[in-house]
């Protein structure tokens, strides 16, 4: 079998996707990972729209979702890998559902999600009164979100805003249009995209969000380790890659994200441009949580660091 370091990546210039293809497919993978936290008995996060989302992409997914993992069989190992992943999901979302919380309560009343995927903080957290809510995605993601939760009875606790663009057209003019306000204090959430955008268009989406961003705007970002790794990640991610094929989906993220080793550091870039950053690593913040990564895992696990920065003075 070829190894994943060595299949070439699928992305082409100008690609789109829906749920179900390409990129859009992570979305789904990262919403049944929250389902199946939501299912445990202690969940770090509460995401009850994640199954009806999950479910609605077809029945491979919903068997994705499934909190007792029958699905992977008597892979013991298996099993403990991806409960660590899905454990990682729990904390990256209990962090940035943290993170617009703090924000609002300094009185920011727009949030700005960029390629929201299937983010459904709009409909489960708690915002305050005036709050909108703007979620930027390929139309057709953003539309199969919207039928699914409207089918479903949801009613956003905010005022959401769907921005259906490409964030590699003009995505800002497509922000104002639907009347995001450049003049008040943005919380902006880059989580789970950072790998998907080539090293140019990473600076320039900075760029592009810290020209909007008023005094005392603030973002949090998820900033992936993508090197190869050693043999046991290489061989790890081989194993999830025919875990995922058992169920019928043949989804190999390797080959839709760019690692490019002349890639701007999130942090670094934010703090050079006036934003006031503070990164925890994704260990760090899975053991303050109680989900600690096994030691026999650490090697296989993800790797991370997440950030949260605010523009201007502390």
């Amino acid at each position: 079998m070829t190894d994943l370091d060595e299949v070439r990546s699928a992305r082409t210039e100008g690609d789109s996707w829906d749920i179900a293809t390409s990129v859009g497919s992570t979305a789904v993978m990262v919403a049944a990972a929250r389902a199946v936290e939501t299912a445990s008995p202690d969940p770090l996060i509460r995401d009850e729209f994640a199954r009806v989302l999950v479910s609605a992409a077809g029945p491979a997914w919903e068997r994705l979702a499934s909190p007792d993992l029958e699905w992977i069989g008597d892979d013991e190992h298996g099993r403990r890998s991806h409960r660590v992943a899905c454990d990682y999901q729990a904390v990256r979302t209990h962090f940035f559902d943290e993170y617009f919380d703090a924000a609002t309560q300094t009185g920011i009343r727009q949030a700005v999600i960029l390629a929201a995927g299937l983010d459904s903080r709009a409909y489960r957290l708690q915002w305050p009164a005036g709050t909108a809510v703007y979620e930027i995605d390929q139309p057709k993601v953003l539309e199969f979100k919207t039928s699914t939760l409207e089918a479903a009875g949801a009613v956003p606790k905010a005022t959401r805003r769907a921005v259906a663009i490409d964030l590699r057209e003009d995505w800002p003019a497509a922000l104002a249009a639907a009347g995001f306000d450049r003049s008040q204090p943005t919380a902006w959430l880059a989580e789970g995209l950072l790998p998907y955008l080539p090293p140019d268009a990473q600076d320039r989406l900075f760029e592009m969000v810290t020209a909007l961003s008023a005094p005392g705007s603030q973002i949090a970002v998820e900033v992936f380790s993508l090197d190869s790794g050693n043999e046991r990640r290489r061989a790890a991610r081989r194993a999830r890659w025919l875990r995922m094929q058992r169920l019928g989906l043949d989804i190999n993220v390797e080959t839709l994200t760019y690692r490019d080793p002349d890639r701007a550091d999130a942090a670094a870039w934010l703090t050079d441009h006036g934003w006031q950053v503070h990164a925890v690593g994704n260990r760090e913040e899975m053991a303050r949580l109680g989900r600690p990564v096994p030691g026999d895992l650490t090697e296989e696990a993800v790797s991370s660091t997440l950030l949260r920065a605010r523009l201007g003075g502390r």
